[in-house]
C-alpha cells in the first residue's frame, strides 16, 4: 500500500464491493509444487526449501479474484525455525521473507492488469500476515480442540516477535486465524492495542460447532468481549466444515455489526495426528452456499485447509 493511510483497509474496500474475496489454502497448492507439507511447519516448510513456489500459489490466487492473500507464517514462528537447527537471524529472515514474496506476487498480478481490469477489482489486493495459534506451534491439532493454557504474559511472548517482523515487513493487517482458545484471543487483541496501535486484525475462530469454540467458549460471548474494539476488524470463523457456516454467521451476526469473515475447509476430513486427508464425497459446496453465506451476513468470504485456486474463481463469481 505504500504509504496509503487508511483507518481501516477493510471498511475502505467493502465500500466498492459486496463483500471481499479471501484466497485459499496454501499448503495444498504447494504440494503441488513439490513441497512436503506433512512436517512440524507444515506449509513454512517452502520458506526454507522453495519460496518462489509460495509467490507462484499467491499469484495463482490473486488471478482467481482473491482481494486478500494470508501470508505463509500460520505455523512459521522464530522458535519453531530455531528448533530445527536455523539461527534466529536466519529464522527472522523467514518471517519477513514471507510477506516479501506475498508482496513480490501481489506486484507482479497488479502491473499485468490493464486499467479496466484494475477498475474492477476493489481495491490493491491486502496482505494480510497470519497468526496462528499457539496450538500450532505443538504440531499436535491443538487448533483443532483449543486445550492449551498459558498466561496472558506467555501468549503475547510467543506472538509478539512474529507480530513485530511481520508488521516491519509491511502487511497490511494481521489475520489471527484458527483461534480456538479464548484467553488466547484475548491475550492477542490486548497485544494489537498495546504494541501496535495503528494496525488492525481480523480474528477468525476455529470453532467446535456454530455455538462454540474449540475450547467451549460459547460464541456469544467470545464475539461481544471484542465488539468494542476498534483495532478488529472483522470477526468470523475457518478451517470448519462448509456446513457450519450459515447458522455460524447468523450467530454472529446477532452480536456484532462489524463484518464478518469465514473460510471454511472443501469438505475433506483431516487427521492431525497422521496429518492427512480422507476425501468426503458427501461434502456440500461453495457454489451452493456461498450465496446462503452472503444472504446470512458474510463480508469476507474464501478457503481454508484443501481448497484451490478454482474454489477461489468460484466465490469470486458468485460475489461480483
Amino acid at each position: 500500500m505504500g504509504d496509503v493511510n487508511l483507518s481501516d483497509l477493510i471498511a475502505e474496500n467493502l465500500k466498492n464491493k459486496t463483500a471481499l474475496v479471501v484466497d485459499g489454502a496454501m499448503a495444498t497448492e504447494l504440494e503441488k509444487h513439490g513441497v512436503k507439507t506433512d512436517t512440524d511447519l507444515w506449509s513454512a516448510t517452502a520458506l526454507i526449501e522453495k519460496p518462489e513456489a509460495i509467490t507462484a500459489v499467491h499469484k495463482s490466487y490473486f488471478q482467481s479474484g482473491a482481494d486478500v492473500a494470508i501470508t505463509n507464517t500460520y505455523q512459521a514462528n522464530v522458535s519453531k525455525f530455531m528448533e530445527l537447527g536455523l539461527t534466529g537471524e536466519e529464522s527472522k529472515k523467514l518471517i519477513i521473507k514471507a510477506v516479501k514474496v506475498a508482496q513480490k506476487a501481489r506486484k507482479s498480478y497488479y502491473d499485468s492488469l490493464s486499467d479496466d481490469e484494475r477498475s474492477k477489482r476493489a481495491q490493491y489486493p491486502l496482505i494480510a500476515g497470519s497468526i496462528g495459534p499457539y496450538g500450532a506451534y505443538l504440531a499436535d491439532g491443538s487448533e483443532y480442540r483449543g486445550d492449551y493454557k498459558l498466561t496472558t504474559e506467555e501468549y503475547q511472548a510467543f506472538h509478539l516477535q512474529r507480530m513485530t517482523l511481520l508488521n516491519q515487513a509491511g502487511v497490511d493487517l494481521f489475520a489471527f486465524e484458527t483461534q480456538p482458545n479464548f484467553e488466547e484471543t484475548k491475550a492477542l487483541a490486548d497485544l494489537l492495542v498495546n504494541k501496535f496501535p495503528d494496525q488492525h486484525a481480523w480474528l477468525s475462530f476455529s470453532i467446535k460447532n456454530p455455538e462454540n469454540l474449540c475450547d467451549g467458549t460459547s460464541i456469544y460471548e467470545a464475539v461481544h468481549h471484542f465488539e468494542d474494539n476498534k483495532q478488529i476488524s472483522a470477526i468470523g470463523v475457518n478451517c470448519t466444515t462448509l456446513e457450519n457456516i450459515t447458522e455460524t454467521v447468523k450467530n454472529i451476526k446477532s452480536i456484532t455489526d462489524k463484518p464478518i469473515i469465514v473460510y471454511p475447509n472443501n469438505g475433506d476430513i483431516y487427521e492431525p495426528i497422521t496429518k492427512t486427508w480422507q476425501s468426503n464425497p458427501q461434502a456440500d459446496s461453495f457454489k451452493n452456499l456461498v450465496p446462503e453465506w452472503l444472504d446470512a451476513g458474510a463480508k469476507l468470504i474464501g478457503g481454508c485447509c484443501r481448497t484451490t485456486p478454482t474454489d477461489i474463481k468460484g466465490i469470486a463469481d458468485i460475489i461480483n
